[in-house]
């Protein structure tokens, strides 16, 4: 009878997990109100971009083995004068680096595929950003330098055409195991900065040389329904970050597919013992990620590994299946870091380990800085969430970093190793939590 009613209270537990998951809030996890612009998802339509620029009416030629980068740059220049869209018609098209300008935009027709130059000459060192730094750097395929109401549209395919740089790199570390990413030169996807209202909407984003999706000082950003892919078997496609926000406020990503061989979606923002004094770091806030599924990453949702203060970061109503973690904190011990206020709801799915909170030493500088430098992860909550993995809970005892007030709702989850230390976090909630069909008290 004890083993009956044990039974009973195990199912109507997992029935309460199974009854919330359709319940969201409209508040971020601050109590701030989430703002209507998050509730618009339209999608741009072509005859509202402007006079139509299809690159072929102006002089390019429909050759996939003829880098044509100079010719699709004079059109841009041009739509740049009175405004207009840039549109890639069916066929593929080869070019290096382009810089699209105020008043102009870009479409990928169905059928059509722009793609990037393997040689790293066509894309000229500049300034730029990567990895929590500003430095002069290759810039991406496509690039958008303070070009507000930017959008990316169409149907069609935008190709980093990748191999050449992936295998530059596994060379390299083969030789150094230490090397860094910036040792070996590879162009990102798309890099966005310092633009407001950008829309990317339909597109596939596939086979990066290097980070895939990076905004830097942007507002107001929608991702809708955009299909981001890099393989990720061994030898390929190092550091193909599906999506990297890099001191970003309101920003939207719906509807998205993303399976890369790094995490799918970073939250960056500066790194170093100083990094917290520094103008070009910041803060990533508001911040929701729904309705999209992740095929095979690092992490779905990664705080760091250069970042300083992430807040008010919702995740919901997703699919997870073969991501290594599902909500990653990575915490730099020469870096001082504040996630807070960060909700994980209504998710489903699989992954190798589900809350990973670990120092992350790979590259540890403290710059001549005497002590180490706390970080801080307060207010995460992970609610309604149904987890088939090895490790549920994944966290050290680091006297550098202070955890409080987490909270785990409504979770039901299969775990080979079912431990949780709860002296770790200061504050941790557990409510109707199972784990291997146990309740965790």
């Amino acid at each position: 009878m004890k083993n009956f009613f044990a039974l009973i209270v195990c199912i109507l537990g997992i029935s309460q997990i199974a009854f919330s998951q359709n319940n969201t809030t409209d508040t971020f996890p601050d109590g701030t109100v989430i703002p209507k612009w998050f509730n618009d998802f339209s999608k741009i339509k072509l005859n509202n971009l402007g006079k139509k620029y299809t690159i072929t009416d102006y002089g390019v030629k429909n050759d996939s083995t003829k880098v044509q980068t100079a010719a699709i740059q004079k059109i841009i220049d041009k739509a740049s004068k009175k405004g207009g869209v840039i549109i890639i018609p069916k066929g593929v098209f080869l070019s290096g680096a382009l810089f699209f300008k105020p008043k102009t935009s870009l479409y990928i027709s169905e059928g059509a595929t722009l793609k990037g130059s393997d040689t790293i000459s066509d894309y000229p060192i500049m300034p730029s950003r990567m990895e929590g730094q500003n430095l002069d750097y290759f810039p991406a395929l496509v690039n958008a330098y303070g070009v507000d109401n930017f959008s990316i549209s169409g149907k069609g395919t935008i190709n980093g055409n990748g191999r050449k740089y992936w295998d530059a790199f596994w060379a390299r570390r083969k030789e150094n195991p230490k090397c860094t990413n910036l040792e070996v030169s590879r162009p990102r996807l798309v890099f966005i900065w310092n633009s407001n209202n950008v829309q990317l909407q339909d597109v596939k984003f596939i086979n990066s040389g290097f980070w895939t999706n990076h905004f830097y000082k942007c507002n107001n950003v929608k991702i809708l329904d955009a299909y981001i892919f890099s393989p990720h078997k061994k030898g390929d496609a190092p550091s193909t970050d599906a999506i990297d926000l890099d001191i970003c406020t309101n920003v939207l990503i719906k509807g998205c597919n993303m399976s890369v061989n790094d995490d799918a979606i970073a939250l960056k923002g500066g790194k170093g013992p100083y990094a917290d004094q520094d103008k070009n770091n910041g803060l990533n806030s508001n911040i929701i990620i729904e309705d999209s599924k992740f095929g095979y990453c690092h992490s779905a949702l990664t705080n760091g590994s250069e970042a300083i203060h992430n807040r008010n970061v919702i995740m919901r109503n997703c699919q997870v299946d073969g991501a290594s973690i599902l909500l990653h904190l990575k915490m730099r011990p020469d870096t001082p870091q504040l996630y807070e206020f960060i909700r994980l709801e209504n998710i489903k799915g699989q992954s190798k380990n589900g809350l990973v909170i670990l120092g992350w030493k790979q590259f540890f500088d403290l710059k001549g800085r005497p002590d180490i430098p706390l970080s801080y992860g307060d207010n995460v909550t992970l609610k309604n969430i149904e987890l088939k993995c090895e490790k549920f809970y994944v966290v050290e005892n680091d006297p550098n970093v202070r955890l409080s007030n987490f909270t785990f709702e409504n979770l039901n989850i299969e775990s080979k190793d079912a431990s949780i230390d709860k002296s770790l976090i200061k504050g941790l909630t557990l409510k109707n939590v199972y784990i291997n069909k146990k309740q965790i008290d």
